[in-house]
């Protein structure tokens, strides 16, 4: 055989070793699989890949009516539904078997006169001087600080009740209400 013939046969077996070698890799993509693929190949491999059960999927639950969120009742950290509110519960009269009128239970009586606002001050210490017993309250409403002892009106709005030594009770000039402000320190 000539030198030249020789070298393309020489060249012929390395291309179709190569060949051999590149439909190995990929005929299962992993070389290790690649190898011991004849060995799985077994009947009991093929009913385990044949017994792989898929969920179902829920699309009618994609088409159901949920209900319209309400303003305020939005809970980010509830992951149920909300528990009903019960309704007025209707109490049983003498003539309820009858058929007499049902009489509601728990109807809200006549509402008063809403609640004065808080008090726009921050109690934040007690002045005390020791001999003749004076207790001074320094109270701030963020901009200002006011000075005063029980009774002294303060911004025209409040008068000061009573001190203690972590609150104070402070009343409206007008007579709505009165408030306890606790110490606060700043």
């Amino acid at each position: 055989m000539a030198p030249e013939t020789r070298r393309q046969l020489g060249m012929l077996a390395a291309l179709v070793a190569l060949l051999l070698v590149v439909v190995v890799y990929n005929r299962d993509g992993d070389p290790v699989s690649a190898t011991t693929a004849a060995a799985v190949r077994t009947p009991a491999a093929s009913r385990e890949r044949q017994a792989v059960v898929v969920d179902v999927v829920g699309l009618d639950a994609l088409t159901r009516v949920r209900p319209e969120p309400q303003a305020g009742s939005r809970n980010p950290f509830r992951f149920r539904a909300a528990a009903p509110v019960p309704g007025p519960s209707i109490a049983a009269g003498p003539n309820a078997g009858v058929g007499g009128p049902a009489t509601p239970v728990g109807t809200p009586g006549p509402v008063g006169p809403p609640p004065p606002p808080p008090m726009a001050l921050k109690f934040i210490g007690v002045v005390e001087q020791a001999p003749s017993r004076l207790k001074l309250a320094v109270l701030s409403d963020g901009r200002n600080v006011f000075y005063g002892r029980e009774g002294d009106t303060i911004e025209g709005r409040y008068r000061i009740e009573r001190i203690g030594v972590e609150s104070i009770v402070m009343a409206y000039i007008d007579g709505r209400g009165r408030q306890t402000l606790r110490l606060s320190g700043s």
